[in-house]
């Protein structure tokens, strides 16, 4: 893990033995999985370590901080001081585990639950926490346009990422409902996104979002630049939101 451990360095996070040993278990489980179900492209082991792990990590420099005079905030030794503690998050289309997994392990005192409508996915993920013994994770294997409008998920969450699910405006139909007032979106996005963001601000405004930043990210290894788009929750969005299954996608919102 050379490669993260530097790449980490990097983006002003150190990782200790036990953090990387935990990534180099999760590699090895991911790789053995792979052979029998097709969870990602990319398996190479120092290409997990730049566009998954590392790219996963990236998203921390667009969390949340913690006021300042909260002097009395605990946050991993791990991680910034600086960020806001046991933010509760929400990972959209988790995938093989892509951002949610690589964030909670290096912030183990979020709160984090892994959204994934895929059956195969959803196993490997709940394995990934029981092999990775992570607390307070839980793996909802549901549609995003489904949970979107269950009361337990509902305007809950201080922070959902998303990565490589959808374009912007299909994005933040399934993300901005589960956002709380104050909370933010932050979407993992290449690097020609202009169209993309443009095209969303409609739906952004519909749905009780702001665009706030879109921050350019220098990935190690990874050789074209990453966009950290970070749209806040300014207002409840609207109760007919998400719409139903499958219509997002096919009729994006604006």
């Amino acid at each position: 893990m050379e490669l993260l451990r530097e790449g980490a360095r990097s983006l002003g996070l150190t990782l200790n033995a036990e953090r990387l040993a935990a990534f180099e278990r999760y590699y090895q489980e991911l790789e053995a999985w792979n052979r029998r179900f097709n969870l990602t492209a990319i398996t190479d082991y120092a290409e997990v370590q730049c566009r998954h792990f590392l790219d996963s990590l990236s998203c921390l420099l667009a969390f949340p901080r913690r006021a300042p005079d909260d002097a009395a905030a605990s946050v991993v030794e791990t991680v910034s001081p600086q960020l806001a503690p046991s933010p509760l998050c929400l990972d959209v289309g988790s995938g093989a585990g892509f951002p949610g997994i690589p964030l909670k392990i290096v912030v183990p005192d979020a709160r984090m639950t892994l959204l994934e409508a895929t059956g195969k996915k959803a196993v490997f993920l709940a394995h990934m926490v029981e092999v990775l013994r992570l607390t307070d994770t839980t793996v909802l294997n549901t549609r995003a346009e489904e949970a979107g409008h269950d009361p337990h998920h509902r305007s809950k969450y201080d922070v959902v990422l998303a990565r490589a699910v959808a374009p912007l405006a299909v994005l933040v139909e399934y993300c901005l409902p589960f956002c709380r007032v104050g909370g933010r979106v932050i979407a993992q996005k290449g690097d020609e996104i202009a169209d993309e963001v443009e095209a969303a601000r409609g739906a952004i405004a519909l749905l009780g979002g702001e665009l706030r930043e879109i921050k350019t990210v220098e990935v190690p290894g990874i050789p074209e630049p990453r966009r950290l788009v970070v749209i806040a929750k300014v207002r409840e969005t609207p109760s007919e939101y998400p719409r139903r299954p499958g219509v997002p996608a096919k009729r994006p919102l604006g």
